[in-house]
């Protein structure tokens, strides 16, 4: 590796990351003899970055593999540096901005609306009065974006007003409040924080582009640190990581980037690729054009583009395409599902080698698809299938739990959710308690009260001897237990609700029991987000100084999650043993960030109009690129824009497809409506499969 950057262009799968790992190998190579002569810990710092946590894990082993795990390097994605740097180097903000001194503590995205709500509620009790068309949740969510998307491009707060009224209309439904309030808003909803000690995504990139990558000191350290810089992907990172490559570029760091011009996966979440590929004139640049694997995009890449953008710019598509076409959407689903199950049955294919794709994956078409071929005993593979934690009967079970031990919260509680409960955590002895006997139960046993609801005794029920022995005795067990930790809250031997949550999973469901991974998951994740929630709420009762009932912040926690707003992210990200050789379920932009490859795709709802305008990008972000001319935004720019993504799209999915695509339609959606969408060109141009 030369000292000169090194900046490798190139399409989807032309070898990018390979040729970074062999530009790493090959300096450590040069320079093996640091590794001989130098102590571990004095030899030169290496910095990786990945653009999400999937893809860094990946490229972790590749690295460690091709280096025989003998160089040490320090591996993460941009958001997750600039996190660790603005904890590490916190001091020296605290002193820059007359901050208390005090360690930081990062609110996760489910606190930072909550409260955010709560500081912001006269506004937007008028707001909503007004019968604006946005609901609360989401209009708080909009502002916070807005937020986030000048903070990754290196804009401060005061410049979100002037970038609306440049690019917007006057204030409307889409964002109905005054663009000096907003501003405003924002501006308050930071200092507040800050005075707390608390740090969401978007004050932590505020801070270190504005305060903390400026700084002598810092830029002395950062220096001392890292020799190195492997970046990987750099299409998909924010502006402001151009703002500390050339910090470090500056000083003398050795360099890697690579960049796919039609990725960019992640513009309109923060991302700007065209700023990003800037850094590109400070480097040796190295282009490749050839793949090293076999894929549609080679030859029909460009042509496929032109066809579904120009209609009737060529005749037809050759035999790689084909077309599953019926009349209703769940006709299709069921089709879709028997191709790929005669495909694999027949040993044409295996599910691995199998992907179904579509602009938006809705869960009609997961559990379609993924009924008919689990039935048949092929796996299958939603791709980071976020469902509300409250989707699993476990978590909701725990809830109804808590909202029984704690006084004051009957509003809560209601019978379905208790015979819920009473099955759920009967689970140690199989169908102690079955959901006949439960609803029994509930209907006889559950005395409601707004303030002290209560499970009466088995015998309440007029004939429970009918219930039997073992469901009599499992019931009765539930109730002495809820009765004890009662008893205990009322003594204070209770700490917190995680400490309750603990014990209720350790007597009812762990205890001798081996759950299944899908429980598991949601089980850590709903103790790691009770765990943040109690955390914020102890910060917040020092710093407010006021002691609210226990019972409030109860409430406020299970409110939350009914919400649907915290979801179970299941981990590892690779399946392991079985469910690794699964068929792959995923929307365009799971796909896409996933980086993964497959020989058969199939492009579900082909005929929807999101293929061209779905809804990936947050509100008003291409006003947040470096590259926006500052005009007022037009439908054209919109069209423009989709057209350019839909570019990005079809060449990326074409470079991940070995052999054939499938595009799969039906002339009308699920809400009966006919499809139009962009990619009828293809559809009409392709073969019909052959029933």
């Amino acid at each position: 590796m030369t000292h000169q950057p090194i900046w490798i262009s190139g399409a989807t799968r032309t070898g990018k990351t390979t040729h970074l790992v062999n530009q790493f190998c090959d300096w450590v190579q040069q320079n093996r003899y640091l590794t001989r002569s130098q102590p571990l810990a004095e030899l030169p710092g290496v910095l990786l970055l990945a653009a999400i946590g999937d893809n860094r894990l990946e490229l972790v082993d590749r690295l460690t593999a091709a280096t025989q795990g003998k160089y040490p390097f320090r591996s993460t994605t941009p958001l997750g540096f600039f996190q660790d740097e603005v904890m590490l180097f916190y001091p020296l903000l605290v002193e820059a901005l007359d901050l208390r001194a005090q360690f930081p503590l990062r609110l996760a995205p489910e606190n930072e609306q909550e409260l955010a709500s709560q500081l912001w509620q006269p506004v937007l009790d008028r707001v909503i009065a007004q019968r604006s068309p946005l609901t609360e949740a989401r209009l708080v969510r909009r502002l916070l974006d807005l937020r986030q998307l000048a903070a990754l491009a290196g804009m401060a707060i005061g410049d979100i007003p002037t970038i609306l009224e440049q690019g917007l209309a006057e204030p409307g439904e889409e964002l109905p409040l005054p663009y000096d309030t907003i501003g405003e808003l924002l501006e308050l909803w930071q200092t507040w924080c800050l005075e707390r000690g608390f740090l969401t995504y978007s004050i932590i990139a505020g801070l270190y582009w504005k305060y903390l990558l400026p700084h002598p000191t810092y830029q002395q350290h950062l220096s001392q640190r890292y020799q190195v810089l492997l970046a990987d992907d750099v299409d998909e990172y924010p502006a402001i990581a151009r703002a500390l490559f050339e910090v470090m570029l500056d000083r003398g760091v050795t360099a890697v980037f690579t960049c796919n011009p039609d990725g960019a996966v992640r513009q309109g979440l923060g991302a700007d690729p065209v700023y990003l590929m800037g850094l590109a004139d400070r480097c040796q640049v190295k282009e490749l054009t050839e793949r090293p694997v076999v894929c549609l995009g080679n030859d029909l890449g460009e042509a496929t583009v032109e066809l579904a953008i120009n209609p009737g710019f060529f005749a037809g598509l050759p035999a790689a395409f084909q077309v599953v076409q019926t009349t209703a959407r769940a006709q299709l689903l069921q089709r879709t599902g028997e191709i790929i199950l005669e495909a694999v049955q027949s040993g044409q294919i295996q599910p691995q080698e199998i992907a179904v794709i579509a602009p938006g994956f809705d869960p009609i078409a997961r559990y379609s698809l993924g009924e008919l071929l689990t039935s048949h005993q092929i796996p299958v593979e939603s791709l980071n299938d976020q469902r509300p934690l409250t989707s699993a009967p476990i978590v909701r079970a725990l809830l109804t739990l808590l909202a029984l031990v704690y006084p004051n919260l009957g509003r809560l509680v209601e019978r379905e959710g208790v015979a819920e409960m009473l099955v759920v955590l009967a689970g140690r002895q199989p169908q102690a308690i079955d959901p006949v006997r439960a609803g029994l139960l509930a209907d006889s046993c559950f005395l409601p009260h707004p303030d002290l609801p209560q499970l009466l005794p088995v015998s309440t029920f007029p004939r429970w001897d009918r219930l039997g022995y073992q469901a009599s005795n499992a019931y009765q067990a539930i109730v002495d237990w809820i009765a004890t930790q009662q008893e205990q809250l009322e003594q204070r031997l209770i700490p917190n609700p995680v400490a309750l949550l603990d014990r209720g999973i350790q007597h009812f469901l762990v205890g001798g029991n081996t759950l299944p991974f899908e429980q598991l998951s949601a089980l850590r994740q709903l103790l790691e987000t009770a765990q943040h929630y109690w955390e914020v709420d102890g910060r917040l009762r020092r710093s407010e100084r006021h002691e609210a009932p226990a019972y409030m912040t109860v409430s406020r926690f299970i409110q939350l999650l009914r919400s649907g707003t915290v979801t179970a992210n299941p981990y590892p990200v690779r399946p392991i043993g079985p469910a690794s050789k699964a068929v792959t379920l995923a929307n365009v932009f799971q796909y896409r960030s996933s980086r993964r490859a497959h020989r058969w795709q199939f492009w579900l709802d082909a005929g929807s109009p999101r293929w061209l305008s779905g809804v990936d990008a947050l509100f008003a972000a291409p006003l947040f690129l470096q590259e926006w001319s500052g005009r007022p935004w037009t439908a054209a720019d919109t069209l423009q824009v989709n057209e350019r993504r839909l570019r990005r799209i079809l060449l990326d999915l074409l470079g991940r497809t070995g052999e054939r695509v499938y595009l799969c339609h039906s002339e009308l959606a699920t809400s009966g409506q006919e499809q139009n969408g962009v990619l009828l060109s293809l559809v009409n141009a392709a073969i019909p499969l052959e029933l």
